[in-house]
């Protein structure tokens, strides 16, 4: 069902704060913005670090209990010291060398195109998060709020 304008529209709620988590919802978003749609992103509870000045140039992929990693890793092995920032330096060589956007660039494109990017309020409230910390452009706003929001939504994923 699309919005009486015509205008097609996608709601995203980012859940998960690490680099390989923050792809899905950005990739979407900025795609709906190259087909036209409008489109927002709610960010919650540890996706709340993909907005945070602090931390988007910081994300990290988890090597341990991941069942994602394209290489099985042993728990064991995935909890050794340094592991993170091997499995991280490995995402990032495979993002470069695909020509991949970074998170950065993907945010920047989603807010320059005009993607509400949503803070939860009451994830801030909960975790101590000031509307300062959050990267410029970023809206604060309740679960109620954002669920107005994607009522009106043809697309709507929890990702």
């Amino acid at each position: 069902m699309s919005k009486a304008n015509g205008v097609k529209r996608i709601a995203l709620v980012a859940s998960k704060g690490t680099m390989d988590m923050a792809y899905p919802p950005l990739i979407l978003a900025s795609t709906a913005l190259s087909m036209d749609w409008e489109g927002a992103i709610f960010f919650t509870f540890y996706g709340l670090d993909i907005i945070k000045k602090a931390k988007l140039e910081h994300l990290k992929v988890p090597s341990l209990a991941n069942p994602a990693m394209p290489l099985p890793v042993p728990n064991i092995i995935g909890a050794l010291p340094g592991m993170t920032a091997m499995a991280t330096m490995m995402m990032k060589s495979w993002i470069k060398k695909a020509n991949v956007a970074t998170v950065p660039e993907l945010v920047n494109v989603c807010r320059e195109g005009g993607v509400h990017l949503y803070g939860c309020q009451m994830t801030m409230d909960l975790m101590g998060v000031t509307k300062e910390e959050l990267i410029d452009g970023v809206e604060v706003c309740g679960a109620a709020s954002f669920l107005e929001y994607a009522a009106e939504a043809d697309v709507s994923m929890f990702v």
